[in-house]
């Protein structure tokens, strides 16, 4: 190779920023482009609190009234399970069977999408309910209701209240108005109404008159099934007419029924008032709702998966408005309560301010290493690398959400690294070789193009695999990657394009004094038209206040800051990087880099042992996910299977007056002002279940009650913790009711992973599963281990329950069957419906049962007469029941549960306050279970739930961790075209854990398995930026000394040189790595402290609305640490070990390859100036 082809080599240009350099004025119009689309992107981009999960789970509903658990899995479950269970692409089937409901879920792989699932899961059922003997309800087959599920549609995002000086039918008919104006909004899924009934008309039979006219069941169901009817009988043509024949028989008023003639024989009519007393009433109570204890028609608001929620809200708050001012009587009282999405704007706009927060302090740091003017390009590169990034994630059609503004965040730190280096390189080629601003920024840019591309190529590495997440889980955590790879490839774009321009069109090395006359005419400019703003602006005064801010500033910096960041650069800096040098000089010195090398590795060794002890000591906690601060608290009540709703009510009421009596406490009132709980609602019977666990069901639930306190927002509590009144009230409701479980939870958050405590026993006989249950809860209570809040068994054989047994023989020789005789029971109790009623547009079910006061009476329901036509005399034949039957009180199963076909039963507990290590606490369970003797051998165990999830997502996290290193590893090999400099590198990553490890075991804080791992392959991508910058330009000052003293590409230079390009390298390059570990710390330092400013309100209020903590700190504190502590490892690792490594792996191969190593004249002394 010529030495002129190598000298090119060395002093390259890069065609594609040389190319915008040439055309500035297309980069202008394309960054107004940017700016304009990024800050429609960002207004426009729905806000919520964290992404939608849309789960692979296709739901199979089966509503079945008046049967048993074991019927309901015998007739409806079993069959369809059978049926799925050779489906492909299946992962797991689980059921639940109740009295009267049976739900199935089935999840499916990521290998298919979930249209084609529910489709696969239709045919099949299709397919089993056309066959003869699927059960049939009122005449027709049970129809299985087929649906997929987001969670974010079975969560409401709101409640509405309703309640007033009026019957319950009239609150009822208001929210009826709201939902059906609500229900309009394309957001909204659907509003259901709680504490109010469906209306039916009743036919309340009379056991005795009905027995005494002769008259039966199927006589009075199949007059009002037949009388009660609309039908057409063609059409008749005459005189050339064509009329259609229509029969009208549809009653409008319920009482017409009473007129209908039931039986007639011997001109002796019998007309359903004789029999029965018709009436047109609230079905029974299945629902009660209150608001702080009062009675309320309330309205729970489901929005659509993918919608906005603060649009949503936004709009019901109007339309609630609208109602009250123009629509509803003015005493009417209507509240909004447990509205989510102001949680979400709060959460939204706290990140919003972080990043400003970080942006401010990044700036500030920038100024003071490279001047103010310098700073403001490497700053501009923030906002233009967060517009492209928000236009381009806005393309991809996601939402606003705290994985995203996290993803931002984190990549505010790594994304003014290209711009540092970029700007610092060319700022050096001005200052110390003298080159013109366009030919220095070309040149510069040429120099470093290739080594930021392939080191935000490396860093996007670390982060790909992450990409590949399966599962939930994946679906939750992979805006975090796809954010940060965007945020970091706007950045590359942005410094290669935008920054090359700026620099090649405005930078100077002499920070010139600004005129006083220039200042003093922007003063008056910005400070009037700022006045201006402030004064009539409106809600646009905040832009006014920030103008006038900018002119104190602007004279600040003119006045003190100027002088601070000059003497920063030409005096402090320049101390630090002769500082730098020398350390650098002395750690190359003799046996120092094999001493430091060593000692390196021994401190990783010992920071590895060390968070080994500490874990096993239980000083450091290992979390699965971060530990969230209670922003609902919610009380599960649950009485025992088969308890009345108005029993159910009544404990509630109870349960109500204690958990109120805690949340207004004198501690959180000003006053009648909460200012720690914003709403308290109640629920009992319908929307009383919990959406972690009953996700998808729609069966009744008379037995179980639920109480949801609602929190301010964090920066609303004046210090107040909500974790210690979630104590409080856990404390004052442990076992206060026997028989009734009372489970106090938060809100949870993030992608639901199960019970931390989860145990499963899977067997074939049911009641020994329980009883096998039943005995290790009591054997794990004596063992009194701490953590466990309540174990609970999941199902019991508590439900009442009483057999009849029919005596065939007998009731052969009378002509009855079994059929008839369950037939006429289920008649008498349950009833049958006979027609519908019609009425408003509002179709109302007409069933036919006893009245109450025999419906629920023993000895009536048996003594009635089964009446029918004996076929072979002709004669009406009256049979009594308990003539054929006898009964018997039982107990039967609350519900049966299978998963993949095999019954189950679950003990699961959640931790007690306080209690976080979930991991350990299930691992002390398992060391105790060893003792556990009672374990029948067809009974299996297993440890599930969020466990289970923990330890697949920690084999995940290891998986992604170790193949972004080999990707890493690759790209590498391809950039240096060498092993050995990848190898030192990978070795840094590595090495960077002593930070990590070293940190949590010194601070004590708690190893969060979903946070800390990610943490770490972000620390990964950072660590590699710096190295390869570093080696990189090492490289290039070997290289150029190489094509000096005329050596081929594989030969190597003398000590000397070789000390002197490693340390040259070193000290060119400590700017841009001390820079990249300050800015990323910086960047985090808002979010790890949990110091949040309000910008928006301190321009527009004059109220910064300071507070420190809140949920954003809790959930990514975790992460940012974890990149805190390595960041200020690795930056040593890098100033000082990497370099050593690369002295040393460069000897060695001198040593190894010798007849490569070049003689030539030298300099008499390393640091003298070469010849």
């Amino acid at each position: 190779m010529t030495k002129d082809l190598k000298k090119k080599n060395v002093d390259k240009e890069f065609p594609l920023s040389s190319w915008a350099i040439n055309n500035k004025t297309t980069m202008y119009v394309l960054i107004t482009l940017i700016l304009i689309l990024g800050a429609g992107a960002y207004f426009s981009m729905p806000r919520e609190s964290f992404p939608e999960i849309k789960e692979t789970k296709i739901y199979i509903s089966s509503i079945y009234p008046g049967n048993t658990a074991e019927d309901v899995e015998k007739l409806i479950t079993d069959p369809i399970e059978d049926k799925l269970k050779t489906v492909s692409n299946v992962i797991e089937i689980t059921s639940t069977s109740q009295e009267d409901y049976s739900i199935i879920i089935v999840e499916f792989d990521e290998d298919i999408s979930v249209e084609a699932a529910l489709q696969k899961v239709k045919d099949e059922v299709d397919t089993e309910t056309a066959s003869e003997d699927w059960p049939t309800f009122n005449g027709a087959k049970v129809e299985p209701n087929i649906f997929d599920l987001s969670m974010s549609e079975e969560i409401p995002i709101l409640n509405i209240n309703i309640s007033g000086n009026y019957p319950v039918d009239k609150l009822k008919e208001y929210g009826e108005y709201l939902e059906d104006e609500i229900e309009g909004l394309q957001e909204i899924k659907q509003v259901d109404i709680r504490g109010a009934q469906e209306k039916e008309v009743e036919v309340a039979v009379d056991i005795y008159k009905m027995m005494a006219a002769q008259v039966s069941f199927d006589d009075i169901i199949n007059t009002i099934s037949r009388e009660n009817m609309t039908m057409s009988a063609g059409n008749l043509i005459a005189s050339g007419q064509r009329r259609t024949i229509r029969i009208i028989g549809e009653i409008e008023d319920p009482e017409e029924l009473e007129n209908f003639v039931v039986k007639s024989e011997n001109n002796n009519a019998i007309y359903l008032r004789d029999v029965a007393k018709v009436s047109f009433k609230d079905e029974d109570k299945t629902t009660y709702a209150r608001e702080f204890g009062e009675p309320v028609v309330m309205l729970d608001v489901k929005k659509r998966a993918g919608k906005n929620m603060v649009a949503a809200a936004e709009q019901i708050d109007v339309i609630v408005k609208d109602a009250i001012e123009n629509i509803f009587p003015q005493d009417l009282k209507v509240t909004i309560a447990n509205d989510q999405s102001s949680k979400t704007i709060g959460q939204v706009d706290d990140l919003v301010n972080n990043i400003i927060f970080g942006i401010i302090l990044v700036v500030t740091v920038l100024m003071f290493f490279l001047g103010f003017k310098n700073a403001l390009f490497v700053g501009f590169a923030i906002p233009m690398s967060m517009f492209m990034s928000l236009m381009i994630l806005d393309l991809l059609g996601y939402t606003m959400n705290t994985m995203i503004l996290f993803g931002l965040i984190m990549g505010l730190g790594m994304l003014v690294d290209n711009g540092i280096v970029v700007v610092e390189n060319v700022y050096r080629l001005m200052e110390d070789e003298g080159m013109s601003r366009v030919e220095a920024a070309k040149k510069g840019i040429g120099e470093i193009a290739f080594p930021i591309i392939i080191s935000t190529l490396t860093t996007v590495a670390a982060f790909v695999p992450l990409g590949l997440w399966p599962g939930v889980m994946g679906q939750f955590m992979i805006y975090f990657p796809i954010t940060l790879s965007v945020v970091l490839g706007s950045s590359l774009f942005v410094a290669i394009f935008f920054n090359s321009v700026m620099v090649s069109q405005f930078m100077t090395i002499e920070d010139k004094n600004m005129p006083l006359k220039q200042i003093v005419r922007i003063s008056i400019i910005f400070g009037v038209i700022g006045l201006l703003i402030l004064i009539f602006g409106g809600s646009y005064r905040g832009l006014g206040t920030l103008m006038m801010v900018t002119v104190v500033l602007l004279w600040i910096y003119r006045l003190f800051l100027r002088k601070w960041s000059n003497s920063f650069q030409n005096k402090t800096l320049p101390r630090f990087e002769n500082l730098y040098e020398k350390t650098l000089r002395r750690a190359l010195k003799g046996k120092m880099p094999a001493i430091i090398t060593v000692g390196t590795v021994v401190l990783l060794f010992i920071a590895f042992m060390g968070f080994g002890a500490s874990v096993g000591s239980q000083r450091t906690k290992v979390e699965f996910f971060p530990d969230n601060t209670p922003n609902q608290i919610i009380v599960y009540i649950e009485y025992p299977e088969g308890t009345d709703i108005k029993k159910t009510n009544t404990i509630t009421k109870d349960i109500e007056q204690r958990v109120y009596k805690i949340i207004n406490d004198d501690a959180y009132m000003h006053g009648d002002f909460n200012f720690l709980t914003e709403s308290a609602v109640s629920q009992v019977g319908e929307g009383a279940g919990n959406p972690q666990t009953d996700g998808g069901s729609a069966a009744e639930m008379p037995h179980r009650g639920k109480i949801t306190a609602t929190m301010r927002e964090y920066k609303f509590r004046e210090g107040a913790d909500s974790n210690e009144l979630l104590k409080k009230v856990q404390e004052d409701l442990k076992g206060i009711y026997p028989g009734v479980s009372i489970s106090v939870e938060k809100d949870a958050v993030g992608p639901p992973a199960g019970y931390p405590i989860n145990i499963e026993l899977e067997g074939e006989d049911y009641s020994e599963l329980i009883a096998t249950a039943e005995s290790m809860r009591g054997f794990i209570n004596l063992k009194n281990i701490q953590g466990i809040d309540e174990l609970k068994i999941d199902v019991n054989k508590s439900k009442p329950s009483m057999q009849v047994l029919v005596d065939r023989k007998k009731a052969g020789e009378l002509g009855v069957t079994s059929g008839q005789v369950g037939q006429q029971l289920r008649n008498a109790v349950f009833g049958a419906k006979a027609g519908v009623y019609k009425k408003d547009g509002e179709d109302y079910d007409i069933y036919v049962r006893f009245n109450e006061e025999n419906r629920y009476n023993t000895s009536a329901i048996f003594n009635q007469k089964i009446t029918f036509r004996d076929i072979a005399s002709g004669q009406i034949k009256e049979i009594p029941v308990s003539t054929v039957a006898i009964q018997n009180n039982n107990s039967g199963f609350s519900a049966i549960k299978h998963r993949d076909v095999k019954r189950v039963v679950t003990l699961y507990s959640a931790l007690a306050p306080g209690f976080t290590d979930a991991g350990a606490i299930v691992s002390k369970i398992q060391n105790e279970m060893q003792g556990f003797t009672e374990k029948p051998d067809n009974v299996k165990i297993d440890f599930t739930g969020q466990i289970e999830e923990q330890n697949k997502q920690m084999a995940f996290l290891m998986g992604a961790f170790f193949t972004g290193l080999g990707l890493i590893f690759f790209i590498l090999i391809f950039q240096f075209n060498s092993v050995s400099k990848p190898g030192i590198i990978m070795l840094a990553i590595f090495l960077s854990l002593i930070g990590v490890f070293g940190g949590i075991v010194a601070t004590g804080s708690a190893f969060v398995i979903m946070m800390t791992m990610m943490g770490i392959i972000s620390l990964a991508g950072i660590v590699v930026n710096n190295g390869v910058v570093l080696l990189d330009y090492t490289q290039l000052l070997i290289d150029r000394k190489k094509v000096e003293h005329d050596l081929e590409d594989d030969q190597y230079l003398e000590t000397p040189d070789l000390l002197e390009a490693i340390i040259k390298g070193g000290k060119a390059r400590l700017r841009p790595v001390l820079l990249t570990a300050i800015t990323t710390i910086l960047g985090l330092i808002p979010l790890a402290t949990g110091l949040n400013i309000n910008f928006f309100t301190l321009f527009s209020e004059f109220d910064a609305n300071i507070y420190v903590g809140g949920d954003n700190v809790i959930f990514w504190g975790p992460l940012a640490w974890t990149v805190i502590y390595g960041l200020f490892v690795a930056t040593f690792l890098t100033l000082i070990v990497v370099p050593i490594l690369f002295y040393l792996v460069t000897k060695f191969k001198m040593w190894l390859y010798s007849k490569r190593a070049a003689k030539y004249s030298a300099v008499n002394a390393i640091g003298n100036t070469m010849e």
